[in-house]
């Protein structure tokens, strides 16, 4: 085997194994972003878990503003009709 053939073939080896070793790193920076996507994504789901009682709350805190802001209604209009009595 020529020279040139032994050149060759350790140029081409050097370059396959520089094309292996960024491979591997990018694998590992590959598994570690989808292991932070996986945190993430335990998180959002936790997060959406601990906020779904505030739902049922809302309905229950809307009805009974719905109540209050009625009776300060009715509180307006006897204040009003006593202004307009005394006057």
């Amino acid at each position: 085997m020529s020279a040139v053939a032994i050149v060759t073939l350790v140029l081409v080896a050097i370059a396959v194994l520089a094309l292996v070793g960024y491979l591997v790193r990018i694998i590992f920076i590959l598994r570690h972003a989808n292991d932070q996507l996986g945190k993430i994504t335990f998180g959002v789901r936790a997060i959406a878990h601990q906020t779904k009682p505030i739902n049922e709350l809302t309905g229950n805190i809307n009805a009974n503003l719905g109540a209050v802001a009625d009776a300060l209604e009715g509180l307006v209009a006897d204040v009003s009709r006593s202004d307009e009595s005394v006057a």
